[in-house]
Order: structure tokens, then sequence, then C-alpha cells
């Protein structure tokens, strides 16, 4: 079994590291990529196909995140990864497009930062815990 491995895909720079340290406080054993925007994504990804679960903004330049959803699910090597949005994006329209493309989970990014640990803890628990086929 490979390591349990993220690629973190957020333009914020605050958020991925918020979302790090998150990973550090608890003692998750991983490996973090991150990527400022849905293009840089798919050149990490076209490099590494092996990612337990990709962490996904929506409201990105360049390629947002419902763009590199699509591409993903359109891309045979890579639809099977879990996708889990985190974002700020209250779009019903939007998020109901991401769930239809299939993504695993969605949650909204909290501005207090206890509130924002508390569910990417939860998130780390339930996808560390799981058994993924690469």
């Amino acid at each position: 079994m490979n390591p349990f491995s993220i690629l973190l895909v957020d333009d914020d720079e605050i958020e991925r590291i918020k979302f790090k340290k998150v990973c550090n406080d608890i003692n998750i054993t991983c490996t973090i990529e991150e990527a400022n925007n849905g293009k840089k994504a798919m050149a990490i990804l076209k490099e590494h196909k092996n990612f337990s679960i990709i962490v996904l903004d929506l409201q990105m330049p360049e390629m947002n995140g419902l763009e590199l959803l699509e591409q993903l699910k359109k891309n045979e090597a890579l639809y099977g990864i879990p996708i889990i949005i985190m974002s700020n994006s209250e779009d019903t329209s939007e998020l109901r497009k991401c769930y239809q493309l299939g993504i695993a989970g969605y949650f909204t990014k909290p501005a207090k930062y206890s509130d924002y640990a508390k569910k990417v803890k939860s998130l780390l628990k339930y996808w560390t815990q799981n058994e993924f086929i690469n």
C-alpha cells in the first residue's frame, strides 16, 4: 500500500498553510503536494497519478476548480481519485454540478481557525482510514 498523499489545490497560500498546519498538529503521516490553480494541478497529475485524495478549491484563476474537476473526470487514469471540495462558494448550482461529476464530499472553509481545524481533522481521519487502490 502506498503512503497517504494529498494534492491540495487552492490559490490562497494562507489556506494551504492552514491545511498543512492541521496535518502537522494531528500528526498525520502523509505527503502534500500543492498547486495554486487547476493548470498547475494538471501538470502535477501528469507526473504523479497516485494521490490518495485531491482537496480542491473552486474559485481560482487560470483554471478554476470546476474546470479541473471536469478534466479529471474525463481522464481514465485520474477519474478514480477521490476529490473533496473545500471552498467558500455557496453557489448551489455549481455544487450540484460538482456532485454530478462525482466528488467525494464538500465543505466550506470556516473563518475561525478552530472550526476549520475540526473540519480538516474530520476529513483526514476519515480518508486516512480508507483503503486505496493505486
